[in-house]
């Protein structure tokens, strides 16, 4: 009887159902377990490893920087331009140096100002390969590499003002082909605060040597954009809320009258010959002249362009 009481206890005591204190237990494997996840997050399904795939592609892929573009780049030769482009800031990779040179005093200078930037590569050429590399041109035994000018997009000059809290200030140039000129609006724009400079991509001066050297250094923070359309850089300003003034001779107002240009501006120069395009004019909002009791016919764009920036700073100021 012992033994069949045990075996009866046993039997009960594996039985399957409810004991003492389960009931909560019970009740929780009741409830539910929510919305089905998507087969994305799912680790066991496909989708689930493809969306993964996706992204480590995603986060391989580095993101694109909007730019106006590169220039091209070019060859500074002949002891004094060399050594003038050095004194004067202009960028520079390579100074090539002909081997068993003349060491004299401009060639001395120039491989100073060369190692004391700390980044320009300093290489022996012979006269043969320097020939080659400069197309027959007198490079006197130097020649300086200078790089493809790195352009801003026309868009994030306006951008970058408002992000500062600021109104735009900015000077488009409209057939502008002397980099001279270019370099000395750089420098105004500089000057007075400014937010940079647009120059058509085509049919235009660009950021070369020479337009860095008339800048006079400025140029290493004062941004320069290219645009592939003028017009449509412009009318583009204009839907951001940048009123476009352009300077011409026969304009509707003098300078001084125009209180647009203490707020959001774009300043359109022309060329001192031929002056505005037409089709450029027409898209500006106000023409404007500059009064000039002293006769002269025209200024060229760097002059024209710091008077008036002048007068868009007075305004400003007097904000």
């Amino acid at each position: 009887m012992a033994g069949n009481s045990q075996r009866r206890n046993r039997r009960t005591s594996n039985k399957k159902g409810a004991t003492v204190g389960s009931g909560g237990q019970r009740r929780k494997g009741l409830e539910g377990k929510g919305p089905t996840p998507r087969a994305e997050d799912r680790k066991g399904h496909k989708a689930y490893r493809v969306s993964n795939a996706m992204a480590r592609q995603a986060a391989k892929r580095k993101p694109v920087a909007r730019r106006g573009g590169k220039g091209q780049s070019e060859m500074v030769v002949g002891r004094n331009p060399v050594f003038e482009a050095l004194r004067d800031g202009v960028p520079a990779s390579t100074l090539y140096v002909q081997q068993f040179i003349d060491n004299d005093e401009r060639v001395r200078e120039a491989l100073n100002l060369a190692t004391g930037r700390g980044n320009i590569h300093i290489m022996e050429a012979p006269r043969p390969e320097l020939d080659r590399m400069t197309n027959g041109l007198n490079h006197q035994g130097l020649v300086l590499q200078v790089p493809p000018y790195e352009y801003a997009h026309p868009e994030d000059l306006v951008t970058a003002a408002f992000d500062d809290h600021d109104d735009p200030l900015i000077v488009a140039l409209d057939g502008v082909t002397d980099p001279r000129n270019l370099g000395a609006v750089v420098r105004s724009v500089s000057a007075f605060g400014g937010h940079g400079v647009v120059v058509p991509e085509r049919r235009a001066a660009g950021m070369t040597a020479g337009a860095w050297k008339t800048s006079a250094g400025t140029a290493a923070r004062t941004p320069v954009a290219r645009a592939t359309n003028l017009t449509r850089c412009l009318e583009q300003y204009q839907k951001a809320g940048v009123t476009v003034v352009g300077l011409a001779a026969d304009g509707d107002r003098e300078v001084h009258e125009l209180e647009e240009l203490g707020g959001p501006v774009v300043i359109v120069v022309g060329s001192e010959g031929k002056g505005l395009s037409r089709l450029v004019g027409e898209t500006c909002d106000f023409l404007v002249r500059i009064p000039m009791p002293g006769g002269a016919e025209s200024l060229n764009a760097g002059v024209a362009a710091g008077v008036v920036l002048y007068e868009a700073a007075r305004r400003r100021m007097g904000r």
